[in-house]
């Protein structure tokens, strides 16, 4: 842990820094001559917990921000966090308290798109089998036939914002025809990036090949459960670089034992990091990623940078309305 302490008899903002940040985000703090803050590397609630009370904003990783953590932080004004999702953090405790939370708006939909096309290919490819197989001296694994393509094969993308959008436009690249379900897109706005429109998520799940879930953090709960996974056609891979908690991950596990499903790639799981008897870990149809999608060295900086100018914008009384999800509830006008 690193503390800049207060050095001026008046009293300054002061930015807990919950959670490793990239080193640009670290050199945007020091130009902010009038914050200070203390930064707190480790990733996980009890680390920064402790240091909540003297916090006049906090900008937040992936740990969770639980009511109990809000309400041991009296002078809280803000909450930024590092990336899109907000699963993690109790916002209707914020909401109580009048405090805004900002993400940082479309600074990682290319990084995920990317690690998503990633996942896909590689669990097509049985890219880590094949590494495994070979280490073990077994080079007739490739003799198998057991992998697959992605041209000519369709793909249901399971949400249609921006990191949708972007990875249909990598999928038709490479030769699949792409499908939505998003009931809150027009079809017409599905059809201007070359998107057929799907109106019944279990209809459309029984023709992909391959589905992969964009669903925003908003969404809440699971959104494949034992009807949508009984429902995908035989041999189907599932992607989800998007949130944990998102699929059923028992049932997940059984679809794929069972060879109904062809595999799976996962960036994200219902609890981070997974316990080490998570039946996931020992399926070799999974591939598994330690939710890193958006955590490429060009998207941390800008998340980095970002997270801490929400903040700094906030105090200055000209961030973005649209950043701040509980806009209408707190009331920010701004």
């Amino acid at each position: 842990m690193r503390l800049r302490r207060r050095t001026r008899a008046i009293e300054m903002p002061h930015i807990l820094i919950a959670g490793k940040l990239h080193p640009a985000g670290i050199e945007r703090l020091k130009t902010a001559t009038d914050m200070t803050y203390t930064l707190v590397d480790e990733v996980s609630r009890e680390s920064y917990l402790p240091h909540v009370a003297k916090a006049d904003a906090v900008v937040l990783r992936t740990q969770p921000m639980t009511a109990e953590v809000i309400a041991a932080a009296p002078t809280l004004r803000i909450v930024s966090r590092h990336g899109v999702g907000y699963d993690a953090v109790d916002v209707q405790a914020l909401n109580a308290r009048g405090i805004p939370l900002a993400i940082v708006g479309d600074v990682n939909s290319r990084a995920v798109a990317e690690h998503t096309l990633m996942l896909m290919l590689a669990v097509a490819r049985k890219a880590a089998q094949h590494d495994a197989a070979i280490r073990r001296g077994e080079w007739n694994v490739r003799n198998r036939f057991e992998t697959v393509e992605l041209d000519g094969k369709s793909l249901l993308l399971v949400g249609f914002g921006r990191i949708g959008r972007r990875v249909a436009e990598l999928a038709r690249a490479f030769g699949m025809t792409v499908t939505a379900y998003d009931p809150f897109v027009q079809p017409d706005a599905m059809a201007r990036h070359g998107v057929r429109p799907a109106a019944d998520l279990v209809k459309a799940l029984a023709q992909a090949d391959y589905v992969s879930l964009h669903m925003p953090g908003s969404t809440a709960g699971a959104v494949i459960f034992e009807e949508e996974i009984n429902a995908m056609k035989p041999g189907a891979i599932l992607i989800n670089a998007a949130r944990g908690g998102l699929v059923d991950e028992v049932l997940l596990d059984r679809a794929l034992r069972e060879g109904r499903l062809g595999g799976a790639g996962l960036d994200v799981l219902k609890s981070e990091p997974p316990a080490p008897d998570h039946p996931l870990l020992t399926n070799e149809r999974v591939l598994l990623s330690p939710h890193s999608a958006g955590l490429t060295a060009e998207c941390a900086a800008r998340m980095a940078v970002a997270s801490v100018q929400n903040v700094l914008d906030h105090f200055a009384g000209r961030l973005d309305r649209a950043l701040v999800v509980n806009a209408a509830e707190v009331g920010y006008q701004r």
